[in-house]
């Protein structure tokens, strides 16, 4: 699975939800998590909007769409393929 970076926030019950789903994934995806509020730049970027993901490619970063807050963990997987994330 390609490498994934997540944009949270400390104490963001939605942050730690979609983190937790993407790490009990078999094998797991390598996951970057970034804290928004330690970078004034990033925290004006994504404010309020966290979780954000983005998958990371030879190309660059590029933004998923939100995952939605009640998809069960079992179904992460099979979402991530049809947004192009696979293996």
């Amino acid at each position: 699975m390609a490498e994934l970076l997540l944009y949270t926030r400390q104490g963001c019950c939605l942050c730690e939800g979609l983190e937790e789903k993407l790490r009990a994934l078999q094998p797991p995806p390598l996951l970057h998590r970034v804290d928004v509020d330690g970078d004034p730049a990033l925290q004006a970027r994504f404010g309020l909007e966290v979780p954000v993901l983005m998958v990371c490619t030879p190309a660059g970063e590029r933004q998923l769409p939100r995952v939605p807050p009640r998809l069960p963990a079992a179904q992460l997987r099979r979402w991530l393929e049809t947004q192009g994330v696979g293996d």
